[in-house]
């Protein structure tokens, strides 16, 4: 660039790349963001179908995991359900709720510096058993919850 001082010209050709500029960012990052999108894993009809898009084979029961969520939901159009691994070097945070039609509701993704603790609200279509399945060290490691619900949420 010149140091020239700005003219109308230069103001609007500077202006026009940075608009070019925001558009591009805003345009590519969402799709950078999404990228791991598991659409086979949310499209599963059971819940070991979306086990096996996961690339789930074998899940041990952990003690390590909590779920907290109430026992009984008023409203199963709206759950809240809230996950937390104490388990070291976990790297990924699933919640299946078995009975629905799609039974993976949210699959998160922890990095390094994040703690292992997510809160989500979920649909449930009746009472069913709320899992939270955790990857850590390249293994799985599960916890189950079952959640009584009194008024339907997925068509009920």
């Amino acid at each position: 660039m010149t140091d020239q001082p700005l003219n109308r010209r230069g103001f609007l050709a500077r202006a026009a790349s940075l608009g070019l500029t925001t558009a591009l960012v805003t345009t590519l990052a969402p799709r950078l963001a999404f990228a791991e999108w598991n659409k086979a894993a949310f499209e599963g009809k059971t819940p070991a179908d979306a086990l096996k898009s996961l690339g789930v084979a074998d899940a041990k029961e952990s003690a390590d995991i909590q779920i907290l969520a109430s026992d009984i939901a008023e409203n199963g159009a709206v759950v809240p359900v809230q996950a937390v691994s104490k388990i070291p070097g976990t790297t990924q945070i699933s919640v299946l709720i078995e009975k629905n039609p799609s039974p993976l509701a949210a699959v998160f993704e922890i990095g390094p510096d994040m703690l292992p603790d997510v809160t989500t609200r979920v649909k449930m279509g009746q009472t069913s058993n709320v899992v939270v399945l955790v990857q850590a060290g390249g293994k799985h490691f599960t916890a189950t919850k079952e959640i009584k619900v009194t008024l339907g949420g997925c068509g009920g």
